[in-house]
């Protein structure tokens, strides 16, 4: 792409018409390309703050409620969103985070020790919280002999 701005080798331009300008647009698709490639990777990972490998079941529930999400570490730990919260808070914490909510999401590591997660289910069913698991759907159970 060329533009004479001087002038002064007649033709065309010379006689008042005004140069051609062109704006390139190609680097500016191939940026806007590479950012919607990393937001689509990324995506997952900010949906719940914590990587949490959730276990494999024959059945899952699909459903649309709008809760709060506690969640269980391989470790242990156990979090609010993406916050770490005491257990013996946590039934607090939900009424102030999450105000007039009746349930909440529980989602645990498959390598979670078995303890963790029954002493969450109890700290919310004391805070009179309705609990569901979280799972993923795993193809291969009923197709194992």
């Amino acid at each position: 792409m060329a533009i004479n701005v001087s002038g002064a080798s007649g033709g065309r331009r010379s006689r008042g018409v005004p140069p051609l300008a062109e704006i390139n647009v190609t680097p500016f698709v191939d940026v806007a390309l590479v950012l919607l490639i990393i937001f689509m990777i990324t995506a997952h990972v900010m949906e719940y703050g914590i990587e949490i490998d959730v276990p494999k079941t024959k059945t899952v529930a699909t459903t649309a409620k709008d809760l709060p999400v506690v969640q269980i570490s391989k470790t242990g730990d156990v979090y609010l969103g993406k916050n770490g919260v005491n257990i013996n808070l946590l039934g607090e914490e939900i009424g102030k985070a999450y105000p007039g909510q009746t349930g909440v999401y529980l989602r645990a590591d498959a390598q979670t020790p078995w303890q963790p997660i029954a002493s969450v289910m109890s700290a919310l069913k004391d805070a009179k919280l309705d609990v569901n698991v979280v799972t993923q759907p795993d193809d291969n159970i009923g197709k194992r002999r």
